[in-house]
């Protein structure tokens, strides 16, 4: 399992902890019967023992290894080397002595579950990353060897393949978009190798942010779960597998009550896609966004700060074949809400290319619909790098901002290839805090601009239009963003 404060590689159940059940939920109701009868007490509990029964057979411990190339002896201290010559020891060192090779070494222990009676298995890419020996092991005692089909690391999942004389008992997905907060949850798999562990608890929290992962959307569950739980299923109250357990947050590497799961709805495409062909399509837009804060909420003309404000649009992608503009706002894609970048980055990413999308946008001071078809992700585009310079000469100045046209001097200064058109910040007043000395102004209010007085025009027609902040698309260096400056009265 994998710890939200990353920790060694070996049985990382991507450490962000669980929470014992009977420490959180059984204490208020036992305290609030105490005066009522042992059978009274005992029957308000719900018992799993059923659904436990009927989906551990499913469920895998997973042992994750590779084989150490053997240390030869120049590999050795000079000294330790030269007294195994004088004692005969060949320059191969023999598995066991110190130094020699120990052949296959355990590197993780982890679980899994099936999800295909042909014999496909899930489990986190984590538990057998880098791994060439993997071993899976069932609760009748069956150990099976398995092949890595296909992994993704955006979501942390991959996909095993076992051989079988007979089909395999199999788990089914439920709907982790119904799941609500305070639902019971049971959490099966293998903590510290101890194998064929149930915790229960609740659904803590949904939507659950916990790295740089664009994809991120954990499910927060308080059943406990430790290292070793990497890749194990948690259920529903149906047995129905609605997230896979991926994290726990702890500060002293066990459960402290805060786990994180993989919710079905975020898994199931992906886990298909690496059974098919083992690797996943995902769709691409082709563009960079930022969040929209209030401030930009504002210069947007928007009444609350939401949705997803793109700042660039890459040629000849996706986004520009379909007319999308720096300064477009996304609200919803799909017909689901876009209330963060992230929002619009699941979704496209669920989404195989030359898939259509449909954008519901913020343009202009009105709302639109743009339909898209995603692209392929292709590899990442080179970055300019930024050159230093200092100021010859100031240009107009507004509103705490010095301008000057973008000419060959500066274009040399600021690493500025040809084609791109703004207008250079020279200088800044002390109160201005969004924008910088160097900066470039391609747009004020999504309008281009392409001179010291086009920038000034802008700024004081937003200013006559009420506006107390005007929207910036600034390019700094090799990256571009939109920034609000406020307008002075």
């Amino acid at each position: 399992m994998t710890e939200f404060q990353p920790r060694p590689a070996a049985s990382r159940i991507r450490s962000l902890g669980a929470a014992l059940l009977a420490a959180t939920m059984l204490a208020a109701p036992l305290s609030l019967a105490a005066s009522a009868p042992a059978h009274a007490a005992n029957a308000a509990l719900p018992s799993f023992a059923d659904l436990v029964e009927r989906v551990s057979p499913a469920v895998v411990t997973i042992t994750a290894g590779n084989k150490e190339a053997a240390p030869r002896m120049e590999r050795l201290p000079p000294e330790l080397g030269e007294m195994l010559r004088r004692f005969g020891v060949p320059d191969q060192l023999p598995p066991g002595m110190p130094g020699g090779p120990r052949g296959p070494r355990a590197r993780a222990l982890g679980s899994g579950f099936v999800v295909d009676p042909a014999g496909f298995i899930v489990t986190n890419r984590h538990v057998i990353e880098d791994a060439d020996d993997i071993k899976v092991s069932f609760q009748d005692g069956k150990e099976l060897s398995a092949t890595l089909v296909g992994q993704d690391d955006r979501t942390d999942l991959a996909v095993l393949k076992v051989e079988s004389q007979k089909p395999l008992p199999a788990l089914a997905f439920g709907d982790s978009d119904k799941t609500r907060v305070g639902d019971w949850v049971v959490a099966v798999g293998n903590p510290f190798g101890l194998g064929g562990t149930v915790t229960a608890g609740i659904i803590s929290a949904r939507g659950r942010e916990i790295g740089p992962g664009p994809y991120d959307d954990f499910l927060q569950i308080d059943a406990s779960i430790n290292r070793g739980n990497s890749g194990g299923p948690t259920f529903n109250a149906d047995g129905q597998v609605i997230g896979i357990n991926t994290a726990i947050f702890s500060p002293n590497g066990g459960s402290v009550g805060i786990g994180f799961a993989i919710p079905a709805n975020l898994a199931k495409p992906i886990i298909e896609q690496l059974k098919s062909g083992g690797k996943v399509d995902r769709g691409w837009l082709g563009v960079s966004l930022q969040a929209v804060t209030p401030e930009l909420a504002d210069g947007l003309g928007l009444k609350e700060p939401k949705g997803a404000l793109i700042n660039t649009v890459a040629p000849k992608s996706p986004a520009e074949k379909a007319g999308l503009k720096p300064g477009d706002v996304v609200l919803k894609a799909n017909g689901k809400d876009v209330a963060s970048t992230r929002d619009l980055a699941r979704v496209v990413g669920s989404v195989p290319s030359n898939t259509k999308v449909d954008l519901s946008l913020w343009r202009g001071g009105k709302a639109e619909t743009v339909a898209v078809t995603v692209g392929q992700q292709p590899g990442q585009p080179a970055q300019v790098a930024a050159a230093t310079g200092t100021p010859e000469a100031k240009g107009q100045a507004a509103h705490g901002l010095e301008l000057s046209a973008l000419d060959e001097t500066w274009r040399q200064r600021l690493g500025i290839e040809e084609g791109v058109t703004g207008v250079v910040v020279s200088g800044t007043e002390d109160a201005v805090e969004n924008v910088r000395e160097g900066d470039v102004i391609a747009s004020v209010n999504n309008e281009p601009v392409s001179s010291p007085a086009d920038v000034v025009s802008r700024l004081e027609q937003a200013k006559k239009d009420g506006r107390k902040t005007a929207l910036l698309l600034v390019r700094r260096g090799p990256q571009t963003a939109f920034v609000a400056l406020p307008l002075k009265a």
